[in-house]
């Protein structure tokens, strides 16, 4: 249970700041997390820890990571009955080494985006993500995939959408197919502006990222896959043959049976994967 509620704090725009204040929310939230003792949860950017109370009363000890100075004081008030149960990273979720939380636990050469299918599942990911920078941080830690168990984040509904979005229709794009090469994507409720303090002026929504323990499709090198599907979607309203010109020609495509007339959002996850290997193998 949080102590006393220290002063209040003034949202700030350049952090993207929006406290979410709806007790039925939350706790909806907390229930699709399921957070259990001793597991190792990460909460990123607890701003006025409404979750953070949450998992801190489940699990009895937390790390956070939180780039506003100011709301450190804070959080060390609001939960000082947890002692160093609430460890606070005073750090830019883009930049912070997540494996430094397990790094007495792994080595320091321990595979990342290498395609390997190597999990340890030791770290849960929760975060109310500030918008302006959700796409970039979601790309971080995807390259950590390997020592996650399951990311819970809060996100622009659009960005969502993007995440799980299924092969053919319009929010489908790189980021769906980076995204679900590494994880399973379940798009969990909606959350109106009205939950926030202040209120955002875009719909939001709950997504579960849950990291394979084996890879579906493995690319042979994890590169070259990455800048393949960024061509690929270099103009979304050009065909395969036109993005992918000077990469792969007709004859490689068709041997693959993939058509070279069609647009990339036809594609999946498996024949971005299958392209980038052959390409590996046979240059064009």
């Amino acid at each position: 249970m949080a102590n006393q509620t220290p002063k209040k704090h003034q949202a700030r725009k350049r952090f993207g700041q929006n406290f979410l204040h709806d007790q039925g929310i939350i706790r909806h939230i907390v229930a699709c997390i399921r957070p259990k003792p001793e597991q190792r949860i990460v909460e990123i950017g607890p701003g006025l820890g409404a979750i953070t109370e949450h998992l801190l009363a489940t699990t009895g000890h937390l790390d956070v990571v939180e780039l506003d100075r100011d709301l450190l004081p804070y959080l060390r008030i609001a939960f000082a009955s947890y002692g160093d149960n609430l460890r606070i990273h005073e750090a830019d979720a883009l930049q912070f080494d997540f494996r430094s939380l397990i790094s007495d636990n792994l080595s320091a050469d321990s595979p990342s985006t290498t395609g390997s299918n190597t999990k340890q599942g030791l770290l849960r990911i929760v975060g109310n993500l500030p918008y302006n920078i959700s796409t970039p941080l979601i790309f971080h830690l995807l390259s950590y995939t390997d020592l996650i168990t399951d990311m819970h984040f809060m996100l622009q509904k659009e960005v969502v959408l993007r995440l799980a979005a299924g092969t053919g229709t319009n929010n489908y794009g790189r980021l769906s197919i980076m995204a679900q090469y590494f994880c399973r994507i379940d798009n969990l409720f909606e959350v109106p502006p009205e939950a926030f303090d202040p209120r955002p002026k875009v719909d939001s929504a709950i997504v579960r990222m849950a990291p394979y323990t084996e890879l579906p499709h493995t690319a042979h090198n994890f590169k070259h896959f990455e800048q393949l599907v960024k061509s690929g979607f270099a103009q979304r309203r050009k065909t395969l043959r036109n993005n992918l010109k000077g990469i792969a020609d007709d004859e490689q495509l068709q041997s693959l049976g993939i058509d070279p007339s069609i647009r990339p959002e036809r594609l999946t996850v498996g024949d971005f994967v299958a392209i980038s290997n052959l390409l590996i193998q046979t240059p064009s």
